[in-house]
């Protein structure tokens, strides 16, 4: 197997991610999860995506938490 086959972010846009945890956790769960300003005050996608491009400790959090959702979906 390569290292993509490996890595459940290949392929995937910052944009996917992020609607897929507003789809599941919608705006006021993703702010509870992930404590970011952004998500909590008047949220959009293109707000977020700007912030998120911007600041890496925030982004490995966001894909850190898409990676958990995408491990239990796939369990269920």
């Amino acid at each position: 197997m390569t290292a993509s086959n490996n890595n459940p972010l290949h392929g995937v846009t910052l944009e996917q991610i992020l609607n897929a945890l507003v789809a599941h956790y919608e705006w006021e769960g993703l702010a509870q999860r992930i404590d970011i300003r952004c998500f909590k005050s008047d949220p959009s996608i293109k707000s977020s995506l700007t912030f998120l491009r911007k600041t890496p400790w925030a982004r490995e959090k966001v894909e850190a938490l898409y990676i958990k959702l995408a491990r239990t979906k796939r369990e269920l």
